[in-house]
């Protein structure tokens, strides 16, 4: 087995072999896996990938389903529905393949108690797996259902509406961004521009870096003024899952659009993969919500419950996948989800403090 060191290595030699490096967001990157453990596990789910079938072998002969791979308590976020209505749910799923169920609960516990150390989180430890297991089973169990933030989930509405969204800032930073300098692919400004709500206007392209998980990727925004006020959308270049440089190199299919398509949701109308690049909307409601920025009880049971609602949310879009999964359920120790979660979060914290110290030797 590799280290993580060896990994990184031979992942970004696999990913930058496909597309375009851009240099100074990798290292950015680098930069955010040496700053903490909560950081260096929503950067690297290669390695996640890489570890998972060693270190969680007794769950690795779960009933597969098509997942998120890289889920945490970030990946979450809200947009604007084909009716205009706000949604809150997973919102990216870059590394969307198939995987056992498990694969994805125990990566968002693992996360969770990840970001609880970080001070991203405010929930009694001991409660995490069983919280996000109980919202799980709920939807799984016959109450699926999209967050729809309109007459139900007003605690949620609330939560996401935050002083972060406020636009006047989150525009200034947007508009703030340089120009890029001639290097967007042609086929891409083209996807963008008819991605506008009319033909002709008077668009800037500017680069920006956000994410962790993908910083590094080409990502170009294209600003234009709309009736007095400043609209945006976006391209990210997307890869295969690294599920496939770690298990399953034969197979390079990008499952992006199979997700939105198959999972229990309002889909954002503006967003899907095209040519192998992620086109979406950027606005103050359609972004992904930051722990950080939400107030001080912002990761409290009800929030980690939605999580592993949604989580049900997405494996339900697997044909046959409520039985098998509450069958194999069935057949585990009610403590295997936090058990799991601890041996991925040990082994992550570990391979965090290998590469921290790596930086600081170079």
């Amino acid at each position: 087995m590799m280290d993580v060191i060896e990994a990184t290595e031979a992942y970004e030699h696999w990913a930058f072999a496909q597309i375009p490096k851009v240099r100074s967001d990798l290292a950015r990157k680098h930069e955010a896996m040496a700053s903490g453990p909560f950081p260096f596990l929503r950067a690297t789910y290669y390695r996640w990938a890489q570890l998972w079938p060693r270190l969680c072998e007794d769950l690795n002969d779960a009933p597969r389903v098509l997942s998120v791979g890289d889920l945490h308590v970030e990946n979450f976020g809200t947009w604007r529905d084909i009716e205009g209505r706000l949604v809150w749910g997973v919102n990216d799923f870059d590394e969307a393949h198939m995987a056992p169920y498990t694969l994805d609960l125990v990566r968002l516990t693992a996360s969770a108690l990840l970001a609880l150390e970080s001070n991203q989180a405010d929930i009694a430890r001991d409660r995490i797996a069983d919280t996000i297991l109980a919202g799980y089973m709920k939807h799984l169990d016959g109450e699926a259902r999209p967050f729809v933030l309109e007459e139900p989930n007003r605690w949620l509405r609330r939560l996401a509406f935050g002083e972060f969204r406020d636009p006047e800032p989150f525009w200034a930073k947007l508009n703030g961004l340089p120009d890029v300098d001639g290097t967007i692919p042609h086929k891409v400004k083209k996807h963008l521009e008819k991605r506008f709500p009319q033909t002709g206007l008077a668009l800037r392209f500017v680069h920006r870096t956000a994410g962790l998980g993908s910083l590094g990727r080409p990502r170009y925004v294209a600003l234009g003024p709309w009736h007095g006020s400043t609209v945006a959308r976006e391209a990210k270049a997307l890869l295969p899952s690294a599920w496939v440089w770690a298990r399953d190199k034969g197979r390079k299919r990008i499952r992006y659009n199979d997700l939105l398509a198959r999972a229990i949701r309002c889909p954002d109308p503006y967003a899907g993969a095209v040519d192998e690049w992620l086109i979406r909307r950027l606005a103050p409601e359609s972004i992904g919500i930051d722990l950080a920025a939400l107030p001080k009880k912002k990761l409290e049971d009800r929030l980690l419950t939605a999580m592993g609602s949604e989580t049900a949310n997405i494996h339900l879009g697997t044909a046959g996948a409520a039985d098998a999964i509450r069958k194999d359920l069935n057949g585990r120790r009610r403590s295997w989800l936090e058990r799991a979660a601890d041996t991925m979060a040990d082994k992550l914290r570990e391979d965090q403090a290998v590469w921290r110290a790596s930086r600081h030797q170079d």
